[in-house]
């Protein structure tokens, strides 16, 4: 009697997972650093919520506020206290503000990357800094250096 075996035999098995092995593989990396980049859309819209702030806080002020509070650009309830750490609405991104010269007539804004954004080391820094209505977008990467582009 000659029986007919059916299934997969261990060969087979183990080619069927060393082929999941290698797409896993290559489709991880890809997915984090599509994350990665997703999240920076966090700290672009909150530079992009102080930036429009800041030209309302200019247009009705001599010169621009370093105060993310109700005393200055009113983004944070502080009731009045000075602040100069101004989260992202994701939290993914820390925002300091600082005056650029004396007579008020720039700034300069500074997302930090923070918590699981920290893992962005090619853009851990997105900065704008604002001279006489211009503005200049630039960004880091964790060493501190210039960033390439694709931060923005």
């Amino acid at each position: 009697m000659n029986r007919k075996q059916t299934g997969f035999t261990l060969i087979e098995m183990m080619i069927v997972v060393a082929i999941i092995g290698i797409l896993a593989a290559i489709a991880i990396p890809n997915y984090q650093d599509y994350v990665r980049k997703s999240r920076r859309t966090d700290g672009v819209t909150a530079i992009s919520t102080v930036q429009q702030a800041q030209e309302k806080w200019r247009a009705n002020n001599v010169s621009y506020s370093e105060n993310f509070g109700t005393a200055g650009l009113n983004l944070v309830t502080t009731g009045g206290a000075t602040v100069t750490t101004f989260p992202s609405s994701e939290n993914f991104y820390d925002l300091v503000v600082t005056t650029g010269t004396a007579t008020g007539t720039g700034y300069t804004l500074v997302a930090t990357a923070k918590g699981k954004q920290t893992s962005d080391t090619n853009c851990q820094k997105l900065i704008l800094t604002v001279t006489n209505g211009n503005a200049v977008r630039t960004s880091q990467n964790a060493s501190g250096t210039t960033a390439t582009s694709g931060c923005w």
